[in-house]
């Protein structure tokens, strides 16, 4: 459950940074409003999944996760470079995110 609920909170994650993105530095008042819930019930989702998972792994996971999935909403949705070593990189976080997840099981 703890892993189920660290997954949510990371797509949460992708999604306050993406709605704060199109808030226009808050000017916009319902991408800002999502935004910030989004990213108070993923900090939530976090402290819950911290109960049972180590705390490290934990957080790696959250941003690993959050950060590759902003990486990759931004080459989809915003059109920036998909350049094959800045994939590559993505693909590295992406591999450090499942070690994790296999050796703390």
């Amino acid at each position: 459950m703890a892993w189920a609920l660290l997954f949510l909170a990371a797509v949460l994650e992708i999604a306050w940074a993406t709605a704060l993105e199109r808030s226009d530095g808050f000017a916009r008042p319902w991408p800002t409003f999502v935004g910030v819930t989004a990213a108070a019930l993923s900090f939530v989702m976090l402290t819950f999944a911290l109960k049972t998972l180590p705390m490290g792994t934990a957080y790696a996971v959250w941003v690993g996760l959050g950060a590759l999935g902003v990486a990759i909403a931004g080459i989809v949705v915003l059109g920036e470079s998909a350049a094959p070593a800045r994939l590559a990189c993505l693909a590295l976080i992406l591999v450090g995110v499942i070690g994790l997840k296999l050796l703390d099981g």
